[in-house]
């Protein structure tokens, strides 16, 4: 009985012994297919936005004014305008100019998706203390509105644009967003007081206690950037920061990448 048992199992022991070889090769034989796949596409890859002529750009851009606006067409002419940005093109200040002008036309339009383009074009241009107030009101009409995606985003740009005077004037609506209950939000009001830190310092020192609030958020993202601020706010004080730093290392970090923040500090 037992020599029959030792000779049924070979056979079995074999056949598996040939079908872990075969699917070896075979494993081994798509891994070449796929290697050779991707070489093919990797020289069959050509960039989409390789050869955008700013000219013809610029031209294109009347279409911010059409009515109605043609989100899908405004949004592939902004990509194409922040890819000319992003790769250096050179713009004169008189066609930045004209482009910012041509950009804000498109807060009329109630797209999420074109909203967000045009949050990050207008950040890209940069515009000028005469050119921000065209669309400061926009802005400020965003971060009061109900769409969490515009109040996150709109104070995310007026972090950049803003000046001394105007950030005193819209204190209160930022210093409330710090605290608020959507993490997108607070994080981005968190992000605009440290760069309101290097224009307007005396604003973000008015907003301590909710800063404070923050560090302690379930939230990582708020935790994280709730810290970074607090560091803004005490670096020039090194026994202020020893002791913040303190503080906080005694209670229970939620975010890793505070924890890793609170390291450095």
């Amino acid at each position: 009985g037992l020599e029959f048992s030792c000779a049924a199992a070979a056979p079995a022991a074999e056949r598996r012994g040939m079908n872990a070889q075969t699917f070896k090769e075979a494993f081994k034989e798509k891994i070449a297919t796929l290697k050779e796949n991707l070489k093919i596409d990797e020289r069959e890859f050509s960039n989409p936005w390789s050869n955008q002529d700013k000219a013809a750009v610029l031209q294109q851009s009347r279409c911010f004014s059409d009515t109605p606006i043609d989100s899908e067409k405004c949004l592939n002419l902004l990509t194409r305008v922040l890819y000319l940005l992003q790769q250096g093109e050179k713009f004169t200040p008189k066609e930045l100019t004209k482009l910012f002008f041509d950009v804000t036309k498109l807060f009329q339009s109630p797209s999420t998706r074109l909203r967000r383009m045009v949050y990050l074009v207008i950040k890209e241009l940069d515009p000028s203390e005469g050119e921000v107030f065209i669309c400061i009101q926009c802005l400020i009409k965003d971060m009061n509105s109900k769409n969490d995606c515009f109040r996150a985003n709109s104070i995310r740009v007026l972090s950049r644009i803003l000046d001394p005077t105007m950030a005193a004037q819209i204190d209160r609506y930022l210093k409330t967003a710090i605290v608020d209950k959507n993490p997108f939000v607070s994080s981005s009001a968190l992000v605009c007081g440290i760069n309101l830190m290097r224009s307007a310092p005396d604003v973000v020192k008015r907003w301590v206690s909710e800063i404070q609030e923050t560090v302690t958020s379930k939230h990582s993202s708020v935790q994280f950037h709730a810290l970074a601020l607090v560091h803004e706010l005490k670096k020039s004080d090194r026994l202020a920061l020893h002791k913040e730093v303190t503080k906080i290392a005694r209670s229970q970090l939620k975010s890793p990448m505070a924890e890793c923040l609170l390291i450095r500090y």
